[in-house]
């Protein structure tokens, strides 16, 4: 079957009468793709949900960074699903992407969309809200309501800009840490997440094991590889050499939109694989002079992929703010679970915790090498393998495949 070549309208989500799978084209946060999935009654969605924010650090209580910094503020923006248990025995910590949110199911409340793993989390889906609470927060240094570079400094009145202190992965999971104490949960069934999320996982099982009883790293390593580091430098480089950068001190509604599109472009390259940009796009070509280029004496190209490569850009800069990239991606580039811990090895294998690792089959950005070295080294981990041509991003296309191992590994 042909893909289509433009973006698709978001079909009306009307329910087929029986539930036997059926194969619709769906927008999922950020991801457009051919989806086999079971639907179920209207009543058994989560219907709609809505972020709520609390207060986890003040001047009493300020929040110390693992680099040094010392914040006095923090606000974290969280969802729930589900009901906790009387025992306080049934959550479980959902952990989001690069630029993904707290809002991980069901359906916003103010606009409408579904959470980027919707077709995850939910009654009688592989995440089960009839049998689990789950959380789900924007990390610190976000843009989605937690405290972040937008986040207005109280001493300046301000946004914090590149004013904000750097923080780590580490950081992020104690601020989480915190929300989840003033939740009331003091033990979590499990904690789930991919990419930058499966980094929040190591760190939750490193720095809290006696609150974890089991985790689910997806494509990610022990560790961030010179490999990715090296992208994530590059496309700092794309915003940072914006002259609408201005040192990170641009307004809010002036930043730095043709580097961080740009940065977009090359992160989306890494995100995806040979087989699937190449059967996708091919060497198709859009008609230029419908949009009135004027070929290269534009700098532009004609071939599809870089009008997607370019749209993709365009989203992000819609959404999504260029200090918080930047903080995120060096958040990233700092992660290394043996770090401070006397070494990989020896942290590894003190994690004796049950453990799905998932790897991807066409991952360039965390090649399933990388990921089959964690779970070789997780004492009690089972190792899945997801089957994709989709590169890194399968683990937010694939739902099957990912629902099947999530679902087996929980029950």
């Amino acid at each position: 079957m042909r893909r289509a070549r433009r973006r698709a309208e978001a079909p009306e989500r009307t329910v087929p009468p029986t539930d036997v799978p059926t194969l619709f084209h769906e927008t999922w946060g950020e991801h457009a793709a051919l989806i086999a999935r079971t639907w179920v009654p209207a009543q058994r969605n989560l219907g709609r949900v809505a972020t709520q924010i609390i207060d986890v650090a003040t001047p009493e209580d300020p929040l110390e960074l693992e680099l040094g910094g010392r914040l006095l503020h923090v606000a974290v923006a969280f969802e729930e699903y589900g009901t906790r248990s009387p025992e306080g025995d049934n959550t479980i910590l959902v952990c989001h992407a690069l630029t993904g949110s707290a809002h991980a199911a069901g359906v916003g409340e103010r606009d409408g969309a579904p959470g980027w793993w919707d077709a995850l989390i939910g009654p009688g889906k592989a995440i089960d809200t009839d049998r689990f609470h789950v959380v789900c927060s924007n990390v610190l240094g976000g843009c989605y309501g937690t405290t972040g570079p937008i986040s207005i400094d109280p001493t300046t009145g301000r946004p914090y800009g590149t004013r904000f202190p750097r923080y780590t992965v580490r950081d992020m999971v104690h601020v989480q840490r915190r929300l989840l104490d003033r939740l009331g949960v003091h033990t979590l069934h499990a904690v789930v997440g991919g990419s930058m999320g499966g980094m929040q996982v190591m760190e939750w099982a490193a720095t809290y094991p006696e609150m974890v009883r089991s985790i689910v790293p997806i494509a990610i390593g022990a560790r961030h590889s010179a490999w990715a580091i090296g992208l994530n430098e590059v496309a700092r480089r794309a915003i940072v050499n914006d002259p609408a950068w201005e040192g990170g001190c641009y307004r809010l509604d002036r930043q730095p939109e043709a580097g961080l599109g740009l940065a977009r472009a090359i992160a989306m390259l890494s995100y995806r694989a040979h087989g699937s940009v190449d059967g996708r796009f091919g060497r198709d070509r859009w008609d230029s002079r419908s949009d009135g280029a004027d070929g290269l004496g534009g700098g532009e190209s004609s071939f599809q992929v870089a009008r997607y490569l370019e749209y993709q850009g365009e989203k992000l800069v819609r959404r999504f703010d260029a200090n918080t990239y930047v903080y995120l991606t060096l958040a990233m580039d700092e992660y290394d679970v043996g770090a401070g811990r006397g070494g990989t090895e020896a942290v590894l294998k003190k994690l004796d915790m049950p453990a799905l690792v998932i790897g991807i089959d066409s991952d360039v950005l965390y090649p399933e090498s990388e990921v089959r070295e964690l779970a070789d080294a997780l004492p009690n981990s089972q190792y899945a393998c997801v089957r994709s041509p989709h590169g890194h991003d399968a683990f937010l296309i694939e739902f099957a495949q990912v629902a099947a191992q999530v679902s087996r590994f929980l029950g």
